[in-house]
């Protein structure tokens, strides 16, 4: 027999009564019943009722055992009576009588428990992750990311991906978010940097005659942490094709990422392929995000029409003074009474808004202050046109729509979430297409690059030469579910001509380009090929999977908010002599003056 298991904890069954068995785990709970000592044994793939009998000489040394202490374990598998079979564990239907006991390693107390989640701070179960990864529901998120991971591998090469990987030391570009930077000891003064993405690399890959490229790739960014985001560090599905068009990029993806939710669902519905193409200018309008959750069915509309010179002075004041302020109604169905109404003003008034105005719709009319200042006629237009009836309400936000959206899409969510029209069982994708090439930077009034300077612009150098920057759209898109952006994406720009003029319009000359974006350019001057790809986050993919909203809860050994580990204590000082051998002197921040 081996030396420490000849089964797992999770393998035995009611077959295996009578035989004789040895296996090793950890101590996850006992349960002393006077004449007998049970001790649940657990291991990486399951659990294990064993007993010791209060006469034998194990039990002392086993009683005295602290949990989480590992053992192994040699004796009969034994049925259980029926009525202690416990039917919520694969193993439940037997038990494991020790004969005999080896003590391989005493657990000191215990800083958290394993056996049950007592809402302990993530300060602490960061601290000591090993002990957090043993509980079941983290150490289930971590299979299922191993289980996801295999399989998105698996269905890429079915679609014939070859998989290569890129180079982690590269140089800085700029990618929308801070370098993590490397000093390097040969070359004093001079830095690498980690890879924001594989984005040049990639697309090099296709220029040099691949035609599918993907790897599941560890992307390094120092930014602030959010719930669905991890600071320093995250992997991606990064994937490249050549001699493609968008749609060829979004049928080669959709097969992959819609097999792989069905496959790990879990009962919950997935919405079939292919998925809903939608505009950016018509989700900013219709969701007031491009990150859309389309469980949600509510859609706003433009009622600006309806408050133009009516009696509601507050939005027909705003209208009047500039041309650029609209007015989106958010339908709210069953949502029709003054107490609804009233809760969601307040919530409003929580998010730092100064209200929110309403209509509840009761007896064939419309009630509350907006019906009475805009009157009948107009509330019965704005009614008709959202289909709402007696029981039902609509809520109102004004301004430029580029400074409420953010509300207003809060909103929705919030009407979607208490009226409860989310389910929470599904799965919904879709595309998010047509983004604007370029936008208009308030801070330095000047056009600039809205999403990906590397994207091709719709309608190419004729586009560039002949229409304003700001009409100009890219073929450019993310892929969202559930509201949750899993990656962007375009058709690559693959003509140095193009990529020279879409930079003069954003203010680059072409020395710019040709020093920041050297290698990318000089290889594009050789004969590059129409290329695209995208890059689905994998965090982000396990986090929906796994239920969770928070995307540490699927990550083995994440940071904390503030991008530090604090079990292994980084980042941390280093020596004088490494410091010597990069060339890096630290200078400090002086403390600022009370």
């Amino acid at each position: 027999m081996h030396a420490y298991r000849s089964h797992d904890c999770g393998a035995l069954r009611l077959d295996n009564a009578g035989t004789e068995v040895r296996l090793s785990g950890w101590i996850h709970r006992k349960r002393d019943h006077g004449n007998l000592l049970f001790v649940d044994l657990r291991d990486n793939y399951g659990l294990t009722q064993c007993v010791v009998d209060v006469s034998g000489e194990i039990f002392p040394i086993l009683e005295g055992l602290s949990l989480e202490s590992v053992i192994t374990v040699t004796g009969k598998v034994v049925k259980r009576s029926d009525e202690t079979i416990n039917k919520n564990i694969p193993t439940g239907e037997v038990e494991l009588y020790i004969a005999t006991l080896d003590v391989q390693s005493r657990a000191d107390a215990l800083p958290m428990p394993v056996n049950q989640d007592a809402g302990y701070p993530e300060e602490i179960r960061l601290k000591y992750r090993f002990l957090d990864l043993r509980r079941e529901d983290m150490h289930r998120n971590i299979l299922l990311r191993n289980s996801v991971i295999s399989s998105i591998r698996r269905r890429m090469n079915d679609q014939g991906f070859a998989e290569f990987q890129t180079p982690i030391l590269t140089a800085s570009s700029p990618e929308g978010a801070r370098d993590f930077l490397v000093p390097s000891r040969l070359h004093p003064g001079q830095f690498y940097a980690l890879p924001q993405a594989p984005q040049q690399f990639k697309q090099l890959l296709m220029i040099s005659g691949f035609d599918r490229y993907f790897q599941i790739a560890p992307c390094f960014r120092d930014e602030d942490a959010r719930a669905d985001r991890s600071p320093g560090e995250f992997y991606q599905l990064d994937f490249e094709m050549a001699f493609v068009t968008q749609e060829d990029v979004f049928n080669a993806i959709e097969p992959v990422l819609h097999g792989v939710f069905e496959e790990f669902a879990d009962g919950r519905k997935v919405a079939p392929a292919p998925f809903p193409r939608i505009a950016y200018a018509d989700a900013m309008r219709k969701y007031g995000t491009d990150k859309p959750d389309l469980r949600n069915p509510l859609e706003m509309s433009d009622v600006t029409d309806q408050f133009r010179g009516s009696g509601f002075k507050v939005f027909a004041g705003m209208i009047e003074k500039d041309e650029n302020v609209r007015v989106f109604a958010i339908p709210g169905p069953k949502g029709g009474s003054r107490a609804f109404c009233d809760r969601m003003n307040s919530w409003a008034q929580s998010e730092g808004q100064p209200g929110m105005g309403y209509i509840f719709f009761r007896d064939g009319e419309g009630a509350g202050p907006v019906a009475k200042n805009i009157g009948p006629e107009r509330t019965a237009t704005i009614r008709d046109g959202l289909g709402l009836g007696d029981g039902d309400a609509v809520f109102f936000v004004a301004g430029v729509p580029k400074a409420f959206s953010a509300f207003a899409a809060a909103a929705r969510t919030k009407l979607g979430q208490d009226l409860e029209l989310i389910d929470d069982n599904e799965f919904k994708f879709c595309w998010i297409v047509d983004f604007p090439m370029f936008e208009f930077n308030e801070q330095d009034r000047k056009v600039d690059f809205s999403h990906n300077p590397f994207s091709m612009p719709q309608g190419g150098m004729d586009a560039l030469e002949n229409e304003a920057p700001l009409s100009i759209l890219a073929y450019q898109y993310d892929i969202v579910c559930n509201g949750i952006e899993l990656s962007s994406g375009a058709i690559r720009n693959h003509l140095p001509e193009v990529m020279y003029k879409a930079f003069e319009i954003a203010g680059h000359g072409p020395e710019v380009v040709d020093e920041r974006f050297g290698g990318m350019i000089n290889a594009l001057k050789l004969g590059a090929p129409p290329h695209g790809g995208s890059a689905p986050g994998i965090d982000r993919i396990v986090m929906l999977l796994a239920g969770t909203s928070n995307i540490r809860e699927v990550i083995a050994f994440p940071m904390n908010q503030m991008a530090q580990d604090l079990m292994m204590g980084a980042p941390a000082q280093v020596s004088e002599r490494q410091l010597a051998d990069v060339h890096i002197e630290v200078v400090m921040p002086e403390a600022e003056e009370e």
